[in-house]
């Protein structure tokens, strides 16, 4: 380059490199980037970056990472949320009404694919069924409104149990049972079995309704929940009460703690 310069008479400080097109040099990395990325859309840098050298690119790791940072491939991962693991609380049926209610949200779909959500309410005393509120969303508002009512029917529990669901973990959950002195008896994450009246409900709602029908609507929902409801509480035997519909009979025998897996309605 010095000798080409001094033939023509062209000082060397100034001669510049004409500047290459980016995008027309990067094409073949973005086609091959795009490629891997369809059709294996959780892979990272490196597996991406190991798959091209195994197929005879020969591009070095700094301009497939350049090339993949400007294509926005390398987004933050969603990590999983720390919960605490709180102490493993003993699940015992209690003697009496309101001592504590259990909560826990289930999940549908409508006949053409619109989802929608339950949050089920269950007295754990006698296995009686307070509500299920039914709606595409439940945020923690709701939660709150859908106790308060419930509240103003049966009266307030002295503890609630449920699961670590973001809802049920919410400022306005807390706040407002804090404020009424009701207990929250988180289950420590991962163990279902910790809540298992209201899962042993879960499976028997649907069994029973969920599964045994189609809905158009939300309200078909509400309304066949609302009749089966009526005849869980007081036609349906129930194991627990001594084959007696829960609202019959709820004063039955306990032991002082029942194992998850002996649980059955």
């Amino acid at each position: 380059m010095q000798r080409a310069c001094r033939c023509v008479g062209l000082a060397r400080a100034s001669f510049y490199r004409r500047p290459a097109d980016k995008a027309k040099r990067d094409a073949p990395v973005v086609d091959v980037l795009n490629q891997i990325v369809a059709k294996h859309g959780r892979w990272g840098f490196e597996l991406c970056f190991f798959w091209m050298r195994n197929h005879g690119y020969g591009w070095n790791h700094k301009r497939v990472w350049r090339v993949y940072k400007d294509m926005g491939l390398n987004l933050p991962r969603r990590t999983k949320r720390r919960l605490p693991k709180g102490p493993r609380i003993p699940l015992v049926a209690p003697e009496a009404k309101n001592v504590i209610w259990a909560l826990d949200f289930m999940h549908d779909t409508l006949d053409y694919g619109k989802p929608f959500r339950t949050l089920n309410v269950l007295e754990e005393a006698n296995r009686e069924v307070l509500g299920i509120e039914i709606d595409t969303s439940l945020p923690a508002a709701r939660v709150v409104r859908v106790l308060d009512q419930l509240g103003e029917v049966y009266g307030l529990p002295e503890a609630l149990r449920l699961d670590n669901g973001p809802e049920l973990r919410s400022t306005a959950l807390t706040e407002w049972c804090k404020d009424r002195g009701i207990e929250l008896r988180y289950i420590q994450p991962g163990k279902p079995s910790q809540n298992a009246f209201i899962e042993r409900f879960n499976r028997t709602y649907r069994h029973e309704v969920l599964d045994a029908y189609l809905f158009s609507d939300l309200e078909q929902v509400r309304e066949i929940t609302e009749e089966w409801i009526k005849d869980y509480n007081e036609d349906r035997p129930h194991t627990a009460n001594g084959k007696l519909p829960p609202v019959q009979n709820w004063q039955h025998p306990k032991p002082t703690e029942m194992s998850p897996i002996g649980v059955s309605n």
